[in-house]
């Protein structure tokens, strides 16, 4: 077995003392403390260097680093962010190229703005929450009705070869399925009775989160269509995924409200 947690120094010292008694094999000595002969003389060479002092585990911490900012270079940074204080770490960088051509291992402009950041030279911006319409309902729903999301599913052919497209319709707060029906196109004619027998059946949303495809949104002004008209004549939010956010970021709560 190796090293016990409990008493490992004392164990080490055991070792010691017992192959400097040479009473023991080093092969019988590691097998009876369950190390092998690396490390049996990894720690006879360290007490032999050290004493007892060289049986305590070392830092693994590197003692070089390769790819560190010579202490010259760190000084000249900053020293130049003190006379230039509105320069970005970018053009504090082209500047000192330029001033020092014989310097070649010059830091990437990311490196330095930590550099700069640590010694205190660059205030951090805080970042700015983007704007979102105060009716938005938040994606975090408390109550159902809260928050409807509406989908068409994609298209496929039936047997007698008419395109099917899904229209499913879910609330968020229960993740229940409202409705999902097969109709024959995307237009509002056909769409717009499935939403009217979905409001009888469990009553209006506060809003309908939907993407930006047709009936949904159009190319008119605001994006506005016939059946998110409709919904807001009836008090329902319309709300809209901002093209490319979702598949830029990965977040599904980035919206409009309309």
């Amino acid at each position: 077995m190796p090293w016990k947690e409990s008493g490992v120094m004392d164990q080490r010292l055991d070792f010691v003392r017992d192959a400097l008694s040479e009473r023991f094999t080093m092969v019988e000595l590691c097998t009876r403390y369950g190390v092998s002969r690396r490390i049996g003389y990894k720690w006879l060479g360290r007490f032999a260097e050290d004493g007892k002092r060289g049986l305590h585990n070392r830092s693994r911490r590197p003692h070089t680093c390769p790819t560190a900012v010579r202490p010259v270079l760190t000084e000249l940074v900053c020293e130049f962010r003190r006379l230039h204080p509105d320069w970005g770490a970018r053009k504090l960088l082209k500047v000192l190229r330029g001033r020092h051509p014989e310097i070649e291992d010059w830091p990437a402009a990311s490196t330095a703005a930590e550099l700069l950041a640590r010694r205190g030279l660059v205030r951090r911006r805080r970042r700015r929450r983007p704007h979102q319409h105060p009716g938005v309902v938040a994606i975090a729903t408390s109550a159902p009705n809260d928050l409807w999301t509406a989908d068409f599913k994609g298209q496929f052919r039936t047997g007698n070869g008419v395109y099917c497209y899904p229209l499913t319709i879910a609330d968020q707060h229960t993740r229940f399925l409202l409705s999902c029906h097969g109709v024959l196109s995307t237009e509002t004619a056909v769409a717009r009775p499935v939403f009217e027998r979905a409001f009888r059946e469990y009553g209006l949303p506060r809003a309908i989160r939907t993407d930006n495809g047709v009936p949904f949104a159009t190319a008119a002004l605001h994006g506005l269509s016939h059946l998110n008209v409709w919904w807001m004549r009836l008090g329902i939010a319309h709300q809209r995924f901002i093209p490319g956010v979702r598949r830029r970021t990965g977040r599904t709560n980035a919206c409009t409200a309309r």
